[in-house]
């Protein structure tokens, strides 16, 4: 899953688009690396962001939605909003699967979804102090077998879940998880895992997002072992090349 953040506030600069020629050449650039999905996004996540407002998420989703559809018809575009309304509208227009990284806050998203009838991807995201690892593991099984239930009641059949790496996380928390990340099969559904170019890489090794491609290609490469299905990056033909490395390496006895 190729990402393309058309906004200037994500943490990671080389991912930002705010034009239709960037636009469109990011999304080539990820489709001719091997990207099965584009990501498309207009709320930064960073730590400290401005929130956006609604109209405005919704006026920039559309704009580059439609842009890109035009241009890549054949491209599977995910939507990352936690806006209903928003995921309607994406919907509409070509998108084919929704990635809320706020794990339900909408009260009209699960309804929403169950109506669009598209995939749809639920992320934990801790917004209470900090859990003990112990903790971590049941509480994110509870979360998301409580949030699936509901899911199913309206209907919403297609869920990938998403352990939400940095998401109210310390880093050390975040390794906790990715060593753990194979319990998360208990619930017998797809998984996504975000950790390109994140917090959990540049605060430990006390650099920026813009060194962190080693730091990204080794995680990813731990997901992979792990089980994850999808990974959502910056750098697509890396990833591309750590599946199919890794998945080898799986493979010999």
């Amino acid at each position: 899953m190729g990402i393309v953040n058309c906004t200037n506030d994500s943490f990671y600069w080389k991912s930002r688009v705010n034009d239709d020629r960037s636009t469109l050449q990011r999304v080539e650039q990820h489709l001719s690396e091997g990207a099965t999905f584009i990501d498309l996004g207009a709320v930064s996540t960073r730590p400290n962001h401005t929130p956006l407002d609604a109209e405005t998420e919704f006026m920039q989703i559309k704009k580059y939605l439609k842009l890109i559809m035009f241009h890549f018809p054949e491209a599977r575009v995910s939507i990352d909003t936690f806006r209903a309304r928003i995921a309607e509208m994406a919907v509409s227009e070509g998108a084919v699967l929704i990635n809320d990284i706020s794990g339900g806050i909408d009260p009209d998203m699960f309804k929403t979804m169950g109506k669009l009838q598209v995939p749809y991807c639920l992320t934990h995201y801790n917004r209470e102090k900090p859990l003990e690892n112990e903790d971590l593991i049941p509480d994110m099984l509870t979360f998301f077998a409580n949030q699936v239930e509901k899911l199913k009641a309206e209907n919403v059949n297609d869920i990938i879940l998403d352990p939400g790496f940095g998401f109210g996380k310390p880093v050390d928390q975040s390794y906790f998880l990715m060593k753990h990340l194979d319990l998360l099969h208990a619930l017998e559904l797809p998984l996504l895992v975000g950790i390109s170019r994140k917090s959990m890489l540049y605060h430990l090794l006390d650099s920026t997002p813009d060194q962190m491609l080693a730091g990204t290609i080794t995680l990813n490469s731990f997901a992979v072992q792990k089980g994850a299905h999808i990974l959502r990056v910056h750098d697509v033909k890396e990833a591309v090349d750590t599946i199919r490395v890794t998945r080898h390496y799986m493979q010999i006895e």
